[in-house]
């Protein structure tokens, strides 16, 4: 139905924003790639609407990546919209996709509402649909991050601040210690 947007942000709320598209506001919400948008700017979004009984609710993403794979995650019984966008608030597309196809659980059990059960299943279903075989590449690669991610969670920063701390990290930076490093040049 709507595919796409693009407008100008009149409003920036913590899971949403209003999206001012020729005169219409769209109440839009977002998950953490949306984050670095301004007021009064100019944005294009690839979006998806999500139809209930009750609601017609409108996500939007920066990338076409983060809008297939929301769409991958929600087609997953037991995982709606909101759990999706928690997942997507994890890590950039392609980390979440190394993690499913290393057959890492513990990884996204670290969003909130997703236990160890659900987190298998999500491995397990999105590994067919992903054409993942019997892919082990890039467990350590996510172990690492999972490491930092627990190292600044005991330094006191907030889940929410410690992954998109973890998500500025280049990813040519190799090793824990330096990864860690750069993760608090980097603040949230």
């Amino acid at each position: 139905m709507i595919g796409h947007l693009e407008g100008e942000i009149l409003f920036k709320g913590e899971k949403y924003i209003i999206l001012d598209v020729g005169g219409v506001g769209y109440k839009v919400f977002t998950n953490s790639s949306a984050k670095g948008l301004e007021l009064k700017s100019k944005v294009k979004l690839w979006t998806h609407l999500n139809v209930k009984e009750d609601a017609l609710d409108l996500y939007g993403f920066a990338n076409k990546s983060e809008l297939e794979f929301f769409e991958l995650l929600i087609s997953i019984s037991g995982i709606g919209p909101k759990s999706a966008l928690g997942v997507l608030a994890l890590a950039p597309v392609d980390i979440l996709k190394r993690a499913i196809g290393a057959g890492d659980t513990s990884y996204l059990t670290k969003v909130s509402g997703i236990g160890r059960k659900m987190s298998e299943k999500i491995v397990l279903e999105l590994k067919d649909k992903m054409g993942y075989g019997k892919v082990s590449d890039g467990g350590e690669g996510l172990k690492e991050d999972a490491d930092i991610l627990d190292a600044l969670l005991s330094l006191g920063y907030t889940q929410r601040d410690a992954r998109e701390m973890i998500q500025k990290i280049p990813a040519e930076i190799l090793g824990r210690e330096k990864r860690l490093k750069e993760a608090l040049k980097k603040p949230a």
